[in-house]
């Protein structure tokens, strides 16, 4: 596994790492006086679950947005697959196979699960005027794609719902959709901002089986989550951040001991763990 590469890996803030698909240098985001983001370097390694994790307030949304094209940054620059990606604006970072779900749901509740799916799909040819017109030059690739569409409804156990209105999903089944339409592209890093969220316990174990069968197919999981029990359960590498910095990073076991990030979390010095702080 790729996450054996890790193993040698020192447990530092912006230490380099084996093969990374996305490094990121110097990258700040400044609102007024205040700074959210102020990154001085990351790494995250290809082929591995990596989580996100601080206080409230710590910058992860805002640097999640900076990353996937969401917002603009004042000052850095990061690669993906060794290419830049700073400036870059989402549709086009999908495209290279960089996709993000949302911690608030962005699901077209008046398009119906399947057509979520297949709006997804990139450089479908019967999307531009002259050859919509002409359907042999897009029936192929259209059927193709509802296929793909409905194999992984099927693999998210929404295939049942397919023909429903999204906007009928629980907040679950909703997260599930979004995981699956980021897979009509077929990406090679897949950003998941706080997908266990507001989501129903009986749904969670079915959400966490699919982030890890996404590293076990060769992606790699760059992720938001606040349940610390999630993020040592499936974890490969943990980041933490706080006040916009990235303060530490390591194996699931070496952060959850690290002083620094209980005292990040509990504001105070604490002996304790982090799992053990804020569960």
């Amino acid at each position: 596994m790729a996450a054996d590469a890790l193993d040698g890996v020192a447990s530092d803030p912006g230490v380099p790492k084996p093969d990374p698909i996305l490094v990121v240098d110097g990258v700040q985001r400044r609102y007024g006086g205040l700074t959210a983001v102020d990154v001085d370097h990351l790494e995250v390694p290809r082929g591995v679950i990596t989580s996100l994790i601080g206080p409230n307030g710590a910058g992860k949304t805002t640097f999640f947005n900076l990353l996937c094209g969401f917002d603009k940054a004042d000052a850095g620059q990061w690669t993906f697959e060794g290419r830049r990606a700073d400036g870059v604006r989402p549709h086009v970072l999908a495209r290279r196979g960089m996709v993000r779900t949302f911690q608030l749901t962005k699901t077209l509740g008046r398009m119906t699960v399947r057509e979520n799916m297949l709006l997804a799909a990139s450089g479908q040819r019967g999307e531009h005027f002259l050859s919509a017109l002409v359907k042999p030059t897009w029936a192929s690739q259209e059927k193709a794609n509802i296929e793909r569409a409905n194999d992984l409804l099927e693999r998210f156990k929404l295939s049942a719902l397919a023909d429903e209105y999204a906007a009928g999903l629980s907040g679950g089944q909703r997260k599930l959709l979004e995981m699956a339409r980021s897979l009509m592209v077929e990406p090679t890093l897949v950003m998941l901002d706080e997908p266990m969220a507001g989501v129903n316990p009986a749904l969670t174990q079915s959400l966490l089986e699919h982030v890890t069968a996404l590293r076990d197919q060769g992606m790699s999981v760059l992720f938001v989550e606040h349940d610390m029990d999630v993020i040592m359960t499936i974890s490969d590498w943990v980041v933490c951040m706080a006040e916009g910095r990235i303060i530490a990073e390591g194996r699931p076991a070496d952060i959850s001991g690290n002083p620094a990030v209980i005292e990040a979390y509990l504001g105070i010095d604490h002996g304790g763990s982090v799992s053990g702080a804020i569960r």
